[in-house]
């Protein structure tokens, strides 16, 4: 990842990328060619290695949602380094907690962050040995001017074993994990299954291919590695999750091959409905981290022009990558199939990927189409959970990764997805359930449903304004089991992780004052 940029540019890569808005690098330009970015990843290299970050080292970033995220890691992969990158999302003690664990050698982040944290009474820079300031200068920090100008030394190789970056877990359930990936396990597994050209699916040259993510996710950093392999003709770069900012640069480069988060294809599901929709010329939608709605997955499918437009839906996890994988078309999610949920999530990834699903007690398999634990054995499992060694071996059962996640093994194969095991309700998928409400209130933007021990299921539905009839309410859920009086919020009202999921435990703590739930979240 070190060499990445310099290595396509030698191969003559036409890919041209564009920005939302510019890098948070005191730079502003909004286009880059392949030889622009190698030649911004040497200079970045030159910045880390001048703030005394050196082999081995550690370096966390922690700033504003952008790529530069992962240009950042691959300046400090070049010069020996290990890069970990922190959602500027978490909260400041959230983030003290992972520094802790980090112990880095540089911390890179922005005015604003270190801001927020001393508000709240945390002193970020404490915790690194240097701290690098993108934006400003700050008492006690480095500032741009203090480490412009220093070349980095040459591309420091690692064995293929070793530690190649850290990222974090979204942190659904509480303080996320640090996952350690080597070279083998994220770029030799993950994204080296990227880079082949599949029919119908695989990237053309001539495609525009708009990546709207959380950067500071380990997701990101397979995509970087196989989107520049893959050569499209255009790469458009979202960071924000407005759409009235977004529209624009979409309408400018509309594109052929789109990848969104869950959350962001909700919020930008509104451009669908525009008469210059940017996703008319859209082949192919991707989406990762959490299965989508039918309702969010319809309007894209039909906002394109194409004749057979695909979705693309995978789950994973970020200690494994993805496992799983399945299609969606414009039939499979027609009105026609209202009943249908978008919670089977397909097949294991051929000749990477083995699923079973065990007793979570006995650990015994148990029969097709009966509810279990999943669990899965892939070559692309991480290292090690940083500070918390002993976590990791607890999510091991022989040469099988615990996923934490309760799904069914259908008898052809594919996995249908129920619940995380601590937010499981007995009897019930909240998953199907909130794609059943979604389905049959057009109102809502999610739904969430919150199991309680002692109670029925507490439903959460977001709208724009916080408010929803109850008539409306009434007739979605005629035939469904009994559940509490429905609580309205609206988006920003949700807490939520970096990625846009909801932090089901905290909301659960903030409407009803305790976070107990019929899970055991012993594999959280």
């Amino acid at each position: 990842m070190g060499v990445l940029f310099d290595e396509v540019a030698e191969h003559g890569t036409p890919t041209t990328v564009h920005l939302d808005r510019p890098f948070d690098l005191g730079d502003d330009r909004r286009k880059f060619g392949v030889a622009d970015l190698a030649e911004l990843v040497h200079e970045l290299a030159g910045w880390l290695a001048a703030a005394g970050a050196g082999h081995r080292d550690r370096v966390a970033i922690v700033k504003e949602n952008h790529w530069d995220y992962d240009l950042l890691s691959c300046a400090a992969v070049r010069i020996g380094a290990v890069p970990a990158k922190l959602s500027d999302r978490l909260s400041s003690s959230t983030v003290e907690a992972l520094l802790k664990r980090l112990d880095p050698k540089v911390l890179v982040t922005t005015a604003a962050v270190l801001e927020q944290a001393r508000a709240a009474g945390v002193y970020l820079a404490s915790f690194a040995g240097t701290t690098l300031v993108l934006d400003g200068a700050v008492p006690g920090t480095l500032s741009l001017d203090d480490v412009r100008g220093h070349s980095a030394p040459g591309p420091r190789r690692r064995h293929g074993d070793d530690p190649l970056a850290v990222m974090h877990t979204s942190g659904t359930t509480g303080t996320p994990k640090l996952v350690v990936h080597s070279r083998n396990t994220i770029i030799g597994q993950l994204a080296r299954f990227e880079t082949v050209r599949y029919p119908v699916i695989g990237m053309r040259g001539d495609d525009t291919l708009v990546n709207a993510s959380a950067y500071a996710h380990g997701r990101t950093f397979c995509w970087t590695a196989s989107a520049f392999c893959l050569a499209p003709r255009e790469i458009v770069v979202i960071s924000q999750q407005d759409a009235d900012r977004a529209d624009p640069v979409l309408r400018a480069h509309p594109p052929t091959v789109m990848e969104a988060l869950p959350a962001t294809y909700v919020r930008f599901a509104q451009l669908t409905e525009r008469l210059d929709n940017p996703f008319r010329r859209t082949r192919l939608f991707v989406s990762t981290y959490d299965a989508m709605h039918p309702p969010t997955i319809r309007s894209y499918l039909t906002a394109s022009h194409r004749k057979r437009p695909l979705w693309m839906q995978g789950w994973g996890q970020s200690e494994t990558g993805p496992l799983t994988f399945r299609f969606h078309t414009r039939s499979s999610v027609d009105l026609k199939h209202s009943g249908r949920t978008s919670r089977n999530v397909g097949y294991a990834v051929p000749a990477k990927t083995r699923l079973r699903v065990v007793d979570p007690d006995s650990f015994e398999p148990v029969p097709r189409g009966r509810p279990g634990l999943v669990l899965t054995k892939t070559a692309a499992r991480c290292l090690d959970y940083v500070g918390e060694t002993d976590r990791w071996q607890a999510k091991h059962w022989g040469d099988w990764w615990i996923t934490g996640d309760l799904g069914v093994r259908n008898r052809d194969g594919s996995v249908d997805l129920l619940d995380r095991e601590v937010d499981m309700v007995p009897g019930m998928s909240c998953l199907r359930v909130e794609d059943i409400l979604e389905e049959r209130l057009p109102q809502a933007l999610e739904c969430v449903v919150l199991g309680q021990p002692g109670k029925a299921p507490l439903p959460v539905v977001v709208t724009v304004d916080g408010e929803l009839d109850k008539a409306s309410w009434l007739r979605a859920t005629h035939d469904i089991l009994p559940l509490q009086a429905p609580i309205a919020l609206t988006w920003d009202q949700i807490p939520r992780t970096g990625t846009g999921k909801v932090r089901r435990l905290a909301l659960l703590q903030e409407i009803t004052a305790t976070d107990e739930t019929h899970g055991t979240g012993r594999w959280t």
